[in-house]
Parts: structure tokens; C-alpha cells; sequence
């Protein structure tokens, strides 16, 4: 359950939203919109809660996902509102720009489903860090929703995603706690582990985070490192892919997509991140924040013919994995920027 909206893109670095220019888009995006429509390409049975207008905006959305396969009966679409946009643009260090368009629009307005209308036995219930901090409202829908999927029998996943400016003063805990109370499995970044422990160290972070919550698994999201899954008993570290980076937005989110398909498919902790670092660096290396070219066959060649030096190394292109950080340069994709 989350946000869908349009994203509109400046095509180059370091051209201001505030200048007359040319843009890009618009694209289907939304981090949860990214998320689902991810899981749905790699052939798992995929829904989402959410809104948009009856508007062009939305039907490109609507269009786009139930062409990949997501259900999209528990969208509602709105006569009277616009569907959400955010216009992004990235500067020359790789941090980027946004206006948002999304507070008050159907993005955010999307009523909890009807228990009724949950299929029998979900397997995760999927949150985004953003989707809780547009207004408090929506925040506790989408906590009611996660109450109630959690009652069939879903377990929670959460992507903490903090985008800073979107808290308007608000404390982390505030916005993410009652998540992190249900959470199974959690997505952080170095950042988010500090800002969710107040341990400036992370390996004291996680381990405090591992205490404090339910957690089976905590996949620490490293950037260029890769990612390191922690679980009540071991820690495996996955190397990032090398790529030719195009573009990182949006690929932190198939990232943790392509984690849980794995667990879907019955395979462990370490074989589902080099499943979801496949998966990250595959929408990195397209323009648009869902336009990658992913696919099963698409990551199992990926994964069995990676560059020279092993599947995950080798000299070609750019290390993936830095995607949840958003102040990472684009140079760098895979992992870690949502």
C-alpha cells in the first residue's frame, strides 16, 4: 500500500526545475508503484493499494501496471483529483532536486481494503518509509492496512526509505515505529540504520535493531560494498554487480523486490540478495525509474553470465548497490538508492 504518481525527469545533470527546459516522462513511478510492479515481472502474484485521478496520468499508470501483471483492483481512481507527480532532476554530485505533488492527491487517499477483498494467505505486506510521511492520515491507513493483511497471515516487510525533507520536523520513531514493531524484514541503509538506532556505529545499529524488533533478517544496504544480510544467527555479505549505470533512481526499490521473490522461490538469504542486486542493477541501467528491462530470463542471464572476474566483480562498467542513499553520485546502482 503507497503512493502511485507520474515522475517527470530533467533528461541531464545539473539543469534547475526552475528553468525553462526540456523534460522526460512522464514515467509510472511511485516507490511502492516500483516495488510491485517489480515483483509482478518476475512472476509472482502482485497487488497494490492505492489512488490516482481519472486523468491521463492515471490511466498511464494503471495501463502500465496491469500490463506487467499487478493486480490493480484495489486502486481507486479519483474524478475529482489529479493524479500525483513528482519532478525530479539530479545535479552534477549526484544529489537530486524534487518537487512533489502528491500531498492531497489520490496518491494519498486510497481507503483500507475490505477484508473481503484480500486473497487468501499474502506472503508480505510491503511498506516504503515515504509512503508515511506525506500526511498523518494516510500514515494510519496504511497501518490499519498493515494490521489487517498481517491478520491473513502476511508477513511485514518494511523499506524504511526516509527522505528527510518529507518529514516536516516529525522523529523518525513517530513515522516508522509502529512498522518496525510488525516488521519481518527490513531494508535499511547505513543512514537509516543510524537514524533508526541513534548509533552513530552501524554494526552497533543493526545489532541494536535486531534486539529491539521482530526481525528474521535485516539486509543492510552498502552502496558500492554490496549488501550484508543479518539474521538471528549469521551474516552474509553479497558483492555489488559492475553495470554501465544509466540511471539509479527507483532501483533500491526493485532491489527489495527482487529480495523477497527469492525467498518466494525457497531460496536462502545470500541466493535472494544476488537476486535482488541482479534485479536493482538491471533498472539502473535504463532511463526512467521503472524502465529496466527485467524479467526472469533477463536475470538469470544476469546472474549466470556477469563480467569477467567472477558474477559480481569483474572491470566493465560501474560497481551497482549504491541506491538507498540519495545523496550517492549516479555513477553507482544496484542496491542502495530507492
Amino acid at each position: 500500500m503507497g503512493e502511485l504518481l507520474v515522475e517527470v525527469m530533467r533528461p541531464h545533470p545539473g539543469m534547475s526545475l526552475g528553468e525553462v527546459g526540456d523534460f522526460r516522462g512522464p514515467f509510472p513511478s511511485g516507490a511502492p508503484g516500483i516495488f510491485i510492479d517489480t515483483v509482478a515481472r518476475l512472476g509472482h502474484s502482485a497487488a497494490i493499494v492505492s489512488g490516482v485521478g481519472k486523468d491521463d496520468f492515471g490511466r498511464c499508470i494503471l495501463k502500465r501496471l496491469g500490463a506487467d501483471g499487478v493486480n490493480v483492483d484495489l486502486v481507486e481512481t479519483f474524478s475529482d483529483r489529479s493524479t500525483g507527480v513528482a519532478f525530479v532532476t539530479y545535479q552534477h554530485d549526484g544529489s537530486r532536486d524534487f518537487i512533489f505533488h502528491w500531498d492531497g492527491t489520490p496518491a494519498v487517499m486510497a481507503g483500507v481494503p475490505p477484508i473481503r477483498r484480500i486473497g487468501d494467505g499474502p506472503s508480505f505486506f510491503h511498506v516504503m518509509g515515504c509512503s508515511l510521511m506525506a500526511n498523518n492520515d494516510f500514515r494510519a491507513r496504511v497501518f490499519q492496512a498493515m494490521e489487517l493483511f498481517a491478520s491473513r497471515g502476511a508477513r511485514i516487510s518494511f523499506d524504511p526509505n526516509i527522505r528527510f525533507e518529507l518529514l516536516g520536523g516529525r522523529a523518525v520513531e513517530e513515522v516508522t515505529g509502529p512498522v518496525l514493531k510488525r516488521c519481518s524484514i527490513l531494508f535499511p541503509g547505513e543512514k537509516e540504520v543510524a537514524s533508526l538506532s541513534g548509533q552513530g556505529d552501524v554494526e552497533k545499529g543493526v545489532a541494536l535493531l535486531m534486539e529491539r524488533y521482530p526481525l528474521d533478517l535485516l539486509v543492510l544496504k552498502q552502496g558500492s560494498r554490496g549488501c550484508t544480510v543479518f539474521s538471528r544467527e549469521s551474516r552474509t555479505q553479497v558483492p555489488a554487480f559492475r553495470i554501465q549505470e544509466v540511471d539509479p533512481t527507483g532501483a533500491g526499490d526493485c532491489f527489495d523486490a527482487g529480495f523477497l521473490c527469492g525467498l518466494l522461490e525457497g531460496k536462502d538469504a545470500g541466493e535472494s540478495a544476488r537476486l535482488a542486486a541482479a534485479v536493482g542493477a538491471l533498472n539502473a541501467q535504463a532511463f526512467g525509474p521503472m524502465e529496466g528491462e527485467i524479467s526472469r530470463a533477463s536475470v538469470k542471464a544476469l546472474l549466470e553470465d556477469g563480467p569477467p572476474g567472477g558474477p559480481f566483480g569483474g572491470a566493465h562498467g560501474r560497481p551497482s548497490g549504491s541506491l538507498a542513499q540519495r545523496s550517492a553520485p549516479p555513477a553507482r546502482s544496484g542496491g542502495e538508492r530507492a
